[in-house]
């Protein structure tokens, strides 16, 4: 009997399947290896990184909701050097294909962070350049909104000498104009999508009669984060879709709300040619082997040949 095929081409990185870890959701490296054998996994896309280490935001952090949760980490991380010789050794000992993720807030700490990347081992065989994380303040526009700044930081990132897959948000009105910018720049695929921004409030200021109290402060009445889990999955699905039918030959991974094999095999239906799990593996830290092997077992049920 024939075997199937699990492999994942995306750009020009092969990977043994296409199921991947979300960045932001599984630390900075081997933290999941207590879980299960990384190496089984397409590839661990570790949490962001810029060329500095970076404090966040302040607590609170997280906001859990029926249909997900808000995160307002802030892009929190240990800066590129530290999780070099910190995290990085740990990651290769695993077996594991690693993506790293990198972020800035100008088009220049883009650029310094790439320069980083260069000298890093073969095993890190992508760069994701997070272009779309809503959790740093309301006065920082989100670069994958614009086409034009997306082509500047896309630019900007050549210097990692590694493939490049550009994250995009769903917050656009339109992701393909956004997603040809960054494809005419050098990324090699797009990562559909970022978390959505959200709110959550303090019932208790709701006044008699009904009145709104405006909020003390925003860490008080007001909980501003990016939504992520099962409520972003049919937007992300949308992206995916229209992306394929745009731009039939570039690298799509699929990213929002995957926590079983349904979510993952409708993202590669609707053209991704990878996936991402990522708030699953708050409630599961093995949904991403889970998920794995949920394909394989769907993709036999509806391929009897195999």
């Amino acid at each position: 009997m024939p075997q199937p095929d699990f492999s994942a081409k995306i750009g020009s990185v092969e990977l043994p399947n296409c199921v991947l870890t979300a960045s932001g959701t599984s630390g900075y490296g081997a933290e999941l290896a207590d879980y299960f054998d990384l190496s089984l996994l397409g590839a661990v896309v570790v949490k962001s990184l810029t060329w500095k280490p970076w404090e966040g935001n302040p607590p609170p952090r997280i906001y859990p909701l029926r249909v997900g949760m808000l995160n307002n980490i802030g892009l929190a991380g240990v800066g590129i050097e530290n999780w070099k010789r910190d995290y990085l050794p740990a990651l290769m000992d695993s077996g594991a294909r690693v993506v790293v993720s990198i972020w800035g807030q100008t088009v220049e700490d883009f650029a310094k962070t790439a320069s980083m990347i260069s000298a890093l081992p073969s095993a890190v065989v992508a760069v994701e350049v997070n272009l779309s994380c809503p959790n740093l303040g309301d006065e920082h526009k989100l670069f994958a909104q614009s086409p034009l700044e997306t082509a500047k930081v896309l630019k900007a990132c050549a210097t990692a000498e590694r493939p490049l897959w550009a994250k995009l948000t769903t917050q656009v009105t339109d992701i393909s104009e956004v997603g040809g910018a960054a494809i005419d720049c050098g990324a090699e695929a797009l990562s559909v999508a970022n978390t959505i921004p959200a709110m959550a409030v303090d019932l208790s200021r709701l006044g008699t009669p009904l009145t709104f109290k405006p909020p003390v402060s925003s860490a008080g009445a007001v909980f501003k984060g990016g939504l992520s889990g099962p409520a972003v999955f049919p937007v992300a699905l949308r992206a995916v879709y229209e992306l394929r039918k745009s731009f039939p030959d570039i690298g799509i991974i699929g990213v929002g709300g995957v926590t079983s094999a349904k979510e993952a095999c409708a993202f590669l239906v609707a053209g991704a040619n990878a996936v991402q799990v990522g708030t699953a593996t708050f409630v599961d830290p093995k949904a991403p082997l889970k998920v794995l092997k949920g394909v394989y077992k769907w993709y036999r049920k509806n391929h009897p040949d195999y």
